[in-house]
């Protein structure tokens, strides 16, 4: 798209379907490089991918080329056949329906990368939930708490 020009930021945030620790230490690294290669042939930057057992951040910058639902959905149907044919758990991996997108300005990037990066040490404190609902509160996002999660 000549003379298109954007700067658009977004942190992404999903879980497990479930909430569940499935997510291991031994093979993260490995999903997390699955994952920026989805990105990145989708047409897309990976600027930082982190996460915890239950859930992962994923900060992107964002072309206009593509909408941000397709990507997640590419990135979560792409990712979880990833796990399944890798056979890295007992029984089948899904992630959660939806999502959560967090918009940012260039300036505030190093503070949401350090924060991706540190995602252990945040949730030494904070549960997934507590997080998450901070996020929503936090961007003024409307939202039920009986919703939060629930399939």
């Amino acid at each position: 798209m000549a003379n298109t020009y954007s700067q658009l930021y977004i942190q992404i945030v999903f879980a497990i379907k479930g909430r569940q620790n499935l997510i291991s230490n031994k093979w993260k690294d490995e999903l997390f490089k699955y994952i920026t290669g989805i990105v990145t042939d989708e047409g897309q930057k990976l600027i930082a991918i982190n996460g915890m057992p239950d859930h992962i951040h994923v900060l992107i910058g964002l072309k206009p080329t593509k909408a941000l639902s397709d990507l997640v959905r590419d990135i979560k149907a792409n990712s979880s056949r990833f796990i399944n044919k890798k056979k890295w758990i007992n029984g089948k991996f899904e992630w959660q329906t939806g999502f959560g997108a967090f918009s940012y300005s260039h300036s505030q990037l190093s503070n949401v990368i350090n924060y991706i990066q540190n995602q252990e040490e945040h949730h030494k404190t904070k549960t997934f939930k507590e997080e998450y609902i901070d996020f929503l509160k936090a961007f003024e996002i409307e939202y039920k708490d009986k919703y939060i999660f629930k399939e």
